[in-house]
């Protein structure tokens, strides 16, 4: 979490501390990140660094929860859209996850080199303990009547699963360098049988 000097930075500053850091991880992976590449594209000196952030990692993690929250938000949008439906909600999700321009090489690097924080990051967007309020929002959208599920306990494995399938092709198609249409239609294929499974 970055420290309150962060928080308390000018919008403009905030933003090309975060435009430089996000350069960086797109450039390389975390691990391989310099900070000493962050503060000379942000234009600040070294110290100043360690003013907002313990670390290259308290960075990237700022990062990349901050991109969850975004895509936690349309993915919402996209289960209201389809009015509680899972399914066509997490298809429409995947597409976006692997055609976001924006973020494609920020994305690409955490994916490739996915760690068990990295992979909690993800996941919170759409699943968690069921006392939480990201789970009871999701939860509340959700319909259940179609799934083949006895109370909201089973609701966070399902959610876990499809989650899982998810990240696992998103992987792939980084890894792979896939063609989108190929992407889309191995996804689909997965996600069509779960559905047959998990559905009433």
């Amino acid at each position: 979490m970055p420290k309150l000097t962060f928080f308390n930075l000018p919008e403009i500053k905030k933003q090309t501390l975060i435009h430089a850091a996000k350069q960086e991880f797109s450039r390389v992976p975390l691990f391989d990140a310099s900070i000493a590449n962050i503060v000379k594209a942000a234009g600040i000196p070294r110290g100043s660094f360690y003013q907002y952030f313990e670390d290259k990692e308290d960075a990237f993690f700022y990062l990349l929860n901050e991109h969850s929250k975004s895509k936690k938000q349309q993915f919402i949008f996209f289960l209201n859209k389809y009015d509680g439906d899972i399914f066509n909600t997490m298809a429409e999700f995947y597409q976006l996850m692997i055609k976001d321009e924006e973020d494609l090489n920020f994305l690409k690097n955490a994916f490739l080199n996915m760690t068990h924080k990295i992979e909690r990051s993800f996941e919170k967007m759409v699943s968690d303990n069921e006392s939480s309020g990201n789970f009871k929002e999701i939860s509340s959208i959700i319909d259940k009547e179609q799934l083949n599920i006895t109370n909201d306990g089973e609701l966070v494995h399902v959610l876990q699963i499809i989650m899982a399938v998810t990240l696992r092709n998103i992987v792939d198609n980084f890894a792979k360098d896939l063609p989108y249409e190929v992407a889309v239609k191995n996804y689909m294929i997965e996600i069509n049988l779960l559905k047959k499974g998990l559905s009433k």
